[in-house]
Parts: structure tokens; sequence; C-alpha cells
């Protein structure tokens, strides 16, 4: 009999890994949308629904980064996908959230001191640290790929983003992308200038620092963006439910779940145990028409559920 309950165990626990691992993720399609429809859902600060932003793709049912991450994610009807851009040794834009190769594939080292070619034989690992048979992807695959599709938010891109916005043109992505950034009204316009007609620009905002509530002041007065990405460690916080009136009609307002840290607790592991006061927390007190989630799918379902999705 114990013998018996052991193996059973040992099965559960096994199918469980095996999920977790696994590339495909089985979820139903919500329906591809058009980019430049979720553009313009971007640009109405009257907005009733709420766009869900996956981060670094699918990366639950497959490789973070990865072609197949963000195929899954377009299928599934997720807006915005995440992704983290790096440069090879020879110049050339791929996808990789860290500095180094050794956690995503099967290589070692500096992504800087490994050329393109290089890196092509190496194969990417899941979030299981398997082998799989995927390769990095170049930025130029990804923005094909996403052509027409979805909108990219590339993270750790602005230091590249003249090389970036190179191959924008050449792939006819410009009005697709998302740039994010601390910068001031000023930095923003030195950098990114006349660019800002077509790459869209989200200053992201610590609500615990002092400064916080004149940053979004400058902003407003200054060019008035589409949305601020907000972060605060705990509702203890005022500014958070002040800014849902102030922010009403002018920007919509982005949260992230991927950790307690960065909405006051209203995390993806909150929403797994009660959405409602996870995701519709956000939504519903603090006005979130954007969220940032590891788990697009299960937050497309809840949207769904209230019909703040088709």
């Amino acid at each position: 009999m114990k013998r018996n309950r052991l193996h059973a165990v040992i099965v559960f626990v096994s199918l469980i890994f095996l999920t977790a691992c696994k590339s495909p993720s089985g979820l139903v399609s919500q329906g591809i949308r058009d980019a430049e429809a979720i553009r313009a859902d971007l640009m109405n600060p009257d907005l009733n629904k709420v766009l869900v932003v996956a981060h670094r793709g699918d990366w639950r049912y497959a490789m973070e980064n990865s072609l197949p991450a963000i195929e899954n994610a377009i299928k599934m009807g997720v807006d915005v996908v995440e992704l983290d851009i790096q440069r090879t040794k020879d110049g050339q834009l791929i996808l990789m959230h860290d500095a180094t190769l050794d956690r995503t594939t099967t290589g070692k080292g500096k992504v800087a001191e490994w050329t393109l070619d290089s890196i092509k034989t190496l194969r990417l690992r899941n979030g299981c640290a398997i082998r799989t048979k995927e390769v990095v992807p170049t930025l130029e695959e990804v923005l094909l790929l996403a052509k027409g599709k979805i909108l990219l938010n590339l993270d750790k891109a602005d230091r590249y983003f003249e090389e970036v916005y190179a191959l924008l043109k050449k792939t006819g992505t410009e009005r697709q992308i998302i740039m994010k950034g601390s910068k001031s009204p000023q930095e923003v316009k030195e950098q990114f200038g006349s660019y800002l007609n077509d790459v869209i620009y989200m200053p992201i905002v610590n609500l615990d620092k002092g400064n916080a509530e004149k940053i979004i002041d400058d902003f407003i007065s200054d060019f008035n963006p589409m949305a601020f990405e907000l972060l605060f460690v705990s509702d203890t916080n005022p500014l958070p439910k002040q800014l849902v009136t102030k922010l009403k009609g002018k920007s919509l307002i982005w949260y992230n779940t991927l950790w307690d840290t960065m909405a006051g607790g209203h995390d993806d592991d909150m929403s797994l145990d009660d959405p409602d006061k996870g995701y519709g927390y956000l939504i519903d007190t603090l006005g979130a028409r954007l969220i940032q989630t590891d788990r697009p799918g299960y937050l497309l379902e809840y949207l769904k559920g209230r019909g703040l999705r088709n």
C-alpha cells in the first residue's frame, strides 16, 4: 500500500514537472489582434478594457525571449510582448535577458564576447534548464514574426537605439515598438526626438520616491505620454489611488504583476489564489489598463470572464 502511494506521488509530481517544462501552451486562442488596432487602444486615454503584456513572451510554455514564446503570445491574443535585447561581439542585436549565455543557453560566457554565428550554434534551455531544439533569435527575426500582429516593448534597447531603429525601418515595424525608462522629459526628447512620431515612449515612475508626482506632472505638461508604468511596494502609499483621478482622460496606467514588490503585493501569485484581489484590485481600484504578467493566458481568461476582453 505504501509503495503504491509513493508511486502515485511520484507520477503526480512528474506530471507537474513535465507540464511546467513542455513547450506547447495548450491554451485556447483568443484571436490574433492587429498591431494598429492595439496601438489605437493605447492612444485612447478613456480605454474601457485591459491590455495584456506578456513578460518575455509566453515563457512558462516556451523558452523566454524565443520565437515560440512570442508566437504563443500572438496566438493567445496578447497585446504586447516584453523582450530584452543584447548585442553580440560583431554588433548584431539578439534576444537575451542576461548579459551572459549561461542561464538560458547551452553556452557559457558573455554575449558580447560571442559572434552571432557562434551563438547560433547554441540551443536555448527552457525554464527547467533542459536543452531544446530552439536557437537564439535575432531582433530582426522577431520583428518579422511580430509584424502587423502585436506590439513589442523592447527592454535594454535604448543603449542601442540607433541600431534598433534601423532594423525597425528595414522591417516596417516602427509603429509597433514601446520604449520605457526613467529619463526626464528633456532627456527623452534629446535621445528619441522625431522618432516619437512612430515609437511610443512610456515613463517608468517609482511612486515610493518623493519626487514621483512631480515627474508625472512634468511629463503631462511636456508631451503627455500615452501611459505611465507605475511601481509601488505597499498599499500604505496613497499615491496610486490619487493618480487614478489625476491621469483620467490623459494617460493610461500600466502595472506589473511579476512579483510582490512591484504593485503593492497584487501580483500573479495573489491572483492565482484570488484574481479579484490581485488583477481585479489593480483594475478596479487603481485604474490599470495595461498589466504586464508572467501568466498571460490566466489573465486573459480572467478578463474575458469579466467582459474586459472580447
